[in-house]
Parts: C-alpha cells; sequence; structure tokens
C-alpha cells in the first residue's frame, strides 16, 4: 500500500507544512538568541577538554585553522557547503575534530570562542586563495586574503560553513558564540602577516576580514560577537620590527573604528592578550612599561582599567556602548627556580582579582593548558608536560589547584598565599 493510499495527499501537504513551519520556528529563535550570561570569567584555551570542564571554566577558545578547511579536490570525507549559489568543498575530517572539541564544552554551558586563523599549507594553490597575497619573509600565521575577490568569496563561506554548523541547529557538533579574527593583527609581521604595509592599508584590510566574519554570522546568529585581537603593545610597537609591519594597537584601532563607522558601522568587540612586559617573568604587578596613563606603552595584567576606559570614548561606542572586552590569551611563565611555580600561581592570584574588578572584561581565558616545547621556552601551562614530547601532559603545577577555585568560594582561602608575594596586604588595595 502506498503512503498516498493511506492519507490523502491535502493531509500529507499540510503535515509537511506543518513540520517546514515548525523548523522555521527553531530556526528563527536559534538565530534570536541572545548571548549568554556567563557565570563567571574564568576561561582556558582548551587542550584536554574532560579536564577543562572538571576545572568548571565558563569560557574556552578553541584555534580553528581555516587553510585546513578548504578543499579544492572531492574526497570521501569531503562535506559540500552551499553559500551564494556556489557550492564549496570542506574538510570533513577536520570538522569533525572540531565537533569533538565543541560539543562537550558546549554541553557543560561553557562559552566557546573560535580563533580563526590561516596557517601556511605549502599547497601553493590553496594558500593563493586563503593568505594575503602580500604575505612575506618568515611567519607562522598570514593574514586573511581580503585583497582578491575569490579570496573573499573563499573566506565568506567558510566563515558561513562553521556559523551554520555551530549555530545551534546541529547539537551533535555544539554552539560557537564568539569569532576572534586573526591573532595579534598589531604585530602582524609574525602573527597576521601582511607584508610590508602602512598602518592605514592593514587596519583597511583587517576591517574587511573581520565585517566579512560579522556578515556571515549574522546569517546564522543575530548575536554572535566578532572580536579585534591585540597584544600587549599599547603605544608601542614590538622591538626590531619595522613600522610597515607593526603597529602601537592604540592607532590601529582609532583607524579600523574610523574605516568601519566609514563603511557603514556594525557590532565588533575587542580580544585583548595583556602578557607581562616580559613574557619570561611572572611578576606581572612590577610592570613598568604599564602605566595608568592613556599613553602607556603597554597594556598587561596591571592597568586593564586603561583600555577599558579607553573602550569609552565616543568614537568607539556601540550604539552609545563600550564594546566588550575578553582576554583571549595570556599566561604567565614558570620559572625553572626553586620558587618558580610559587611566583607563577602568586601572579595568576593577582591577575585574577585585577580581572574581578573590572566590569568590562567578560572572559578570562588562560594560556596554555599544557606546556608546548615549541613556544620560545616559555612555560605557561597549568601542565607541565612530559619531557621529550611537544605538548602531552605530565603533572599540574601549583597554579593548577589555584586556577580551579577561581569563581568558587574556596578562591579568598586559596589565594591569600599570594598576598606578601605581590606586596599586598589585601587584594582591596590592588588598584592603588
Amino acid at each position: 500500500m502506498h503512503v498516498s493510499d493511506r492519507f490523502p495527499v491535502t493531509i500529507l501537504s499540510a503535515l509537511m507544512l506543518l513540520s517546514l513551519q515548525s523548523a522555521m520556528v527553531m530556526a528563527d529563535e536559534l538565530k534570536s538568541q541572545p548571548f549568554p550570561q556567563a557565570l563567571g570569567k574564568k576561561g582556558l584555551q582548551v587542550q584536554m577538554v574532560d579536564d577543562a570542564i572538571a576545572l568548571g571554566i565558563h569560557h574556552a577558545g578553541i584555534n580553528i585553522n581555516l587553510t585546513a578547511l578548504l578543499q579544492l579536490q572531492s574526497s570521501d570525507d569531503t562535506i559540500r557547503f552551499l553559500h551564494k549559489d556556489r557550492e564549496w568543498m570542506i574538510n570533513g575530517d577536520y570538522a569533525k575534530s572540531l565537533d569533538r572539541q565543541i560539543q562537550p564544552l558546549s554541553e557543560a554551558k561553557i562559552i566557546v570562542y573560535a580563533i580563526l586563523l590561516a596557517y601556511p599549507s605549502r599547497d601553493p594553490v590553496r594558500d593563493a586563495i586563503m593568505l594575503h597575497p602580500k604575505a612575506s619573509g618568515e611567519f607562522t600565521i598570514a593574514g586573511f586574503n581580503t585583497a582578491s575577490e575569490e579570496g573573499l568569496h573563499a573566506y565568506r563561506a567558510i566563515i558561513a560553513f562553521l556559523a551554520e554548523r555551530y549555530s545551534g541547529h546541529h547539537p551533535e557538533s555544539g554552539r560557537v558564540w564568539g569569532w576572534i579574527v586573526g591573532n595579534e593583527v598589531n604585530s602582524q609581521k609574525i602573527w597576521y602577516n601582511l607584508g610590508q604595509m602602512p598602518m592605514v592599508d592593514a587596519a583597511s584590510e583587517y576591517e574587511k576580514a573581520v565585517r566579512a566574519t560579522h556578515d556571515s554570522v549574522r546569517e546564522y546568529s543575530d548575536h554572535g560577537r566578532c572580536y579585534l585581537s591585540f597584544d600587549h603593545f599599547w603605544t608601542a610597537r614590538i622591538p626590531g620590527v619595522s613600522e610597515q609591519e607593526s603597529y602601537p594597537t592604540q592607532e590601529f584601532l582609532n583607524e579600523f573604528a574610523r574605516v568601519a563607522r566609514e563603511r557603514g558601522d556594525f557590532e565588533w568587540h575587542v580580544a585583548h592578550h595583556p602578557y607581562p612586559d616580559d613574557l619570561g617573568n611572572p611578576r606581572t604587578w612590577l610592570d613598568k612599561q604599564a602605566t595608568r596613563s592613556q599613553d602607556s606603552p603597554h597594556i598587561t595584567f596591571k592597568n586593564l582599567e586603561v583600555l577599558c576606559k579607553s573602550l569609552q570614548s565616543p568614537e568607539l561606542l556601540w550604539q552609545q556602548t563600550p564594546r566588550r572586552i575578553i582576554l583571549s590569551e595570556q599566561g604567565l611563565h614558570c620559572l625553572q627556580t626553586e620558587d618558580g611555580e610559587t611566583l607563577q600561581a602568586a601572579g595568576f592570584a593577582y591577575v585574577w582579582e585585577k580581572v574581578a574588578r573590572q566590569p568590562g572584561i567578560d572572559a578570562l581565558i588562560w594560556h596554555r593548558h599544557v606546556d608546548h616545547a615549541h613556544e620560545g621556552g616559555l612555560r605557561l601551562g597549568l601542565w607541565t608536560n612530559k619531557p621529550g614530547t611537544i605538548s602531552e601532559p605530565d603533572r599540574p603545577r601549583h597554579l593548577y589547584e589555584l586556577f580551579r577555585t577561581a569563581d568558587t568560594p574556596d578562591w579568598p582561602e586559596a589565594a591569600a598565599f599570594a598576598l606578601p608575594v605581590v606586596g599586598l596586604k589585601q587584594w582591596s588595595a590592588i588598584d592603588e
């Protein structure tokens, strides 16, 4: 018996229409959901998902290599994604590996931020599409290709693929709420390479990437947030690098905002990296280049209030409200001395108390989860890495347990040891 013999066509049509309407209502509800209110500011760039959840984090950063997502030839794992009447091929194995990180974090009610990066693939055809054509010299990460029509189309399509996959429509994949565009773009030589480029041109190229991200995310979420990524240089530049390859964040941010207003302002926010003056010294409370002046050379943990105040300036507001801030990548080095772990943990206590006092800052996303052997000798992890490995976890440091207690009633007692180390009698004096 055919289905149509049991149910008149009109009834089948009505059922199909109801199903379609229900799906459309669900899609609208997911799209209009507001950005979630986190229970706290504690976050982590996650390597071990189960351990991160056990640490009680509320925010998680996940690196996504966009170059690796793009496929130029079909394979058994290819996902075909239609965007703007054009079909794109996506690396399904890589997408599924992202699901395995994002889904359990989302299920645990952790706000996930995608850190969008363009690593060279050594495939000249793919790199020509994804990497900015002016990227040159030695670099780790390139700027996105906003210079060619093909590059911009590919970028928009891949962001749309990610935004749809992590929009809430696919619970098996999880959900992403924050989209961090590139990495430390003010020091672009290494972390967002655009080659030799004047600051005004670099800000213009970056604005194209952030706007493209915003527009693609808005196809699936009315309140997903896009973030600009900066390091701790504020009115200073990274030493030893030309003015064509690094810029003071303050100048770059103001120029970006000007260009965005000129082209039609949109919602963007800031992901700052307030590492200490000296990345190899965990005593960030002693930073000399971090002052309370708006002309401070650096913005580190010590003077976060300078950034918060800067975003209150009228030309940087969004709908008469300051843009939001997340601290999306920062850590403290563990010295190989007898008091190394104590200093690192005390530094975190100082950092946590500073961040807690800044209402404009939504998240402190710690870097790293585990020490990484290829990070210039820095030991930033909650865990040490096993000798002879790149980042295989060995043992948790003193910092690990202190990090776990942040955002809990156990914090005051756990952090008390740090007061004499950082030279304070009580945490309320931290901003004096």
